[in-house]
């Protein structure tokens, strides 16, 4: 996987994720997930996004280049994974929500408990963080070449198997078919709307 994969809108980017491998190698062991659901997150124009009411300290890295990975601590409580995307300058990310371990099963499963179904060990954003190892000294880090954290092709996942629908738990722009997923993948995390969900601008 190269820039020119991720530079496009995330919405775009998002679909082709699935299948596409993060991986992270650390002391303790390497462990690999294969993503089975994304969601895509704009700037600007998405209210749901970190970046619709411009550049911080905490969102800087979704501006770009494209092929870094934005970290954010999601409730306080999870640190969640995004992919950057699109044109340098521009915010854009694909938030990755749930993937299914293909190397350090074990490590995984010491990181999230050891009475985690398989199916479970990296169901959900901040899951998935945690069986990686992510936190937010990963904000920032080149998914494409750095040593550490990667993102590298997988195997393709056919589009008769992709499905489209609304991103999960969100309270603005709730209704925008931006999340993408695996169909019929145990991994993949179940819809939930948020109580105080509002339609997006159209």
């Amino acid at each position: 996987m190269n820039v020119d994969d991720l530079a496009h809108a995330a919405e775009a980017v998002a679909p082709k994720l699935l299948g596409a491998v993060l991986t992270h190698k650390t002391p303790e062991g390497t462990v690999s997930i294969a993503i089975t659901e994304t969601e895509a997150y704009s700037g600007a124009a998405d209210p749901a996004s970190h970046a619709y009411r411009g550049r911080t300290a905490r969102n800087a890295v979704m501006f770009g280049p494209a092929g870094h990975l934005y970290v954010y601590r999601s409730h306080g409580l999870h640190w969640c994974a995004n992919v950057v995307t699109g044109t340098d300058g521009i915010a854009s990310a694909v938030l990755i929500r749930a993937g299914r371990v293909i190397e350090g099963e074990d490590l995984a499963r010491e990181r999230r408990g050891p009475k985690v179904e398989d199916a479970r060990l990296a169901r959900g954003p901040g899951n998935f963080c945690q069986a990686l190892g992510i936190t937010a000294a990963h904000d920032g880090a080149n998914l494409l070449t750095g040593t550490s954290v990667t993102l590298s092709e997988g195997e393709p996942v056919p589009d008769a198997l992709i499905r489209i629908g609304p991103r999960v738990g969100v309270s603005k722009a709730h209704d925008w078919q931006h999340r993408f997923y695996v169909a019929g993948d145990p991994t993949v995390s179940a819809y939930r709307m948020s109580p105080r969900a509002k339609p997006g601008p159209s």
